[in-house]
């Protein structure tokens, strides 16, 4: 029964990603796509580059977000400013009291839950070639974790005593592992039961993006339904807001009529790099140190300015609350959210008034070592479960040029998107530099860049020169202004 349900589940999932080409004629999706694009491009955001309430990471998959999250965002924000999780779409409440700090791999369809005008959005966007030799890998690291079972039987009961036993979130819950790493966990079981019918294999090849015997080629991988809908492109939908966890109801329709219809892709990427257009701070994965040195400056500096504000605010009205004639509020004493309010108060004064952008970037480059030693020694442990392969940087550099044009050609959208990101953060970057160059001016630098720097004697004879040209311009208004009064 288990074989003929997985087999209609799939059957199902090909009559989605592929549907009849009468449910996405190009004239009734070309009229959708572009119905939407005009709606989602009218937006009213304002002072984007200025961080507000509530701050929104949309962690784009396999972009170093969650160095982001725990090396930055977790050492400004305790952990009772941050938003109830969103994987749990029924029980998320992004209007809980305090709620300061939503990290989520969900798209940006998410803003219709959120405060649109007291929220501020930062991404981070990677090479498309990279995210999806990235999120090959990471979909297999993790589903061969689970081959030290016997069968998927036995995977599948344990994950439910667990989930029961821990109540807790894994990675087969987020979005997109809970469908990527299922998949990819299934072929594993199939392709080991294969091995072992037809017993001892001497020879797998030496490419580890091909050995089919294994786990599934590349090739495979990249051309198969599910990463069709998913991983291809999914940077641009996901800052679209046309994911398959989207929020939007048509935003299956509107997917499916792109991915059918390519031509319509311009629409999307119109509308996403609006989107980043908005956003208070855009990341480059490949540009690691950069990135990080730009978000503490542009976010982290402002969250700490934003929570000392917030700290000295909450002091201020205790204060006044405990001179006040009147007594304390029954209703205020018994809200259920008044622990957690105090809680994250003194936890905030703690953080926010020690912290500086300097000690950021010094606590960051600590716990970047760390998270990344922890993280190889898991990948480790997990590939030798599918040994001989094994995925590294140079053998992806083995990789065939036909297969990583082909690459290329399937993620068209997100390599706009991804250049169109760059050109931003190159300004972002420009911009910061420009600030910390003035900031950093004294007058002691000015007299310098004045007289040091350029000979001393033209500088001069350029400064009276221009003097001089503001006394005659002076000089002539106002003998204009005598010559008219002698007429009258």
């Amino acid at each position: 029964m288990g074989h003929v349900l997985r087999l209609a589940l799939m059957l199902i999932l090909l009559s989605i990603v592929h549907p009849s080409s009468s449910s996405y004629d190009f004239e009734h999706c070309k009229n959708s796509v572009k119905q939407w694009a005009s709606s989602s491009l009218h937006s009213d955001t304002k002072d984007g580059h200025i961080l507000k309430d509530l701050l929104f990471f949309l962690h784009v998959p396999r972009t170093g977000g969650r160095t982001y999250f725990h090396c930055f965002l977790k050492k400004l924000y305790s952990s009772a400013l941050e938003c109830p999780r969103s994987y749990d779409k029924l029980r998320f409440n992004p209007h809980k009291p305090g709620c300061r700090l939503l990290v989520t791999h969900d798209d940006y369809s998410m803003m219709s839950k959120l405060p649109t005008e007291k929220t501020s959005v930062v991404t981070i966007l990677r090479n498309p070639i990279e995210r999806v030799f990235s999120a090959y890998e990471f979909s297999i690291e993790v589903a061969a974790r689970f081959l030290v079972h016997p069968n998927l039987t036995s995977v599948l009961k344990m994950s439910s005593r667990i989930r029961s036993k821990n109540g807790g979130i894994s990675t087969l819950e987020i979005w997109p592992w809970k469908y990527l790493v299922p998949w990819m966990r299934e072929d594993l079981f199939t392709r080991r039961d294969e091995r072992k019918r037809r017993g001892p294999h001497h020879a797998y090849g030496n490419d580890s993006y091909d050995m089919e015997e294994i786990v599934m080629p590349l090739h495979e991988y990249i051309n198969h339904p599910v990463a069709m809908d998913i991983v291809h492109n999914g940077a641009t939908f996901q800052v679209a807001g046309l994911t398959n966890n989207s929020n939007i109801r048509e935003a299956h329709e509107l997917r499916q009529c792109v991915i059918t219809h390519e031509i319509l892709g311009k629409y999307v990427l119109e509308v996403a790099k609006k989107r980043l257009d908005d956003m208070l701070y855009v990341g480059i994965t490949e540009d690691h140190r950069e990135s990080a040195t730009m978000f503490a400056n542009v976010v982290g500096a402002q969250v700490i300015s934003q929570l000392m504000a917030s700290t000295v605010n909450n002091n201020n009205n205790n204060n006044n609350n405990n001179t006040s004639e009147q007594g304390p509020s029954v209703s205020d004493s018994t809200n259920d959210t008044s622990d957690d309010q105090g809680n994250s108060s003194s936890t905030v004064e703690e953080q926010s008034e020690s912290m500086t952008v300097g000690k950021l970037m010094k606590t960051y480059e600590t716990c970047i070592s760390s998270l990344r030693s922890s993280q190889s020694q898991r990948r480790i442990a997990s590939l030798k479960r599918i040994s001989p392969a094994n995925f590294t940087k140079e053998a992806r550099r083995n990789v065939p040029d036909t297969l990583l044009k082909e690459i290329i050609s399937l993620n068209s959208l997100d390599m706009e998107l991804y250049k169109y990101a760059k050109e931003i953060f190159q300004k972002q970057h420009q911009i910061m530099k420009l600030q910390d160059s003035v900031s950093s001016v004294t007058p002691e630098k000015w007299h310098y860049m004045m007289f040091s720097n350029i000979d001393s004697t033209w500088t001069v004879a350029y400064f009276l020169g221009f003097m001089f040209l503001i006394f005659l311009i002076c000089f002539y208004k106002s003998a204009k202004r005598r010559i008219s009064k002698v007429k009258v």
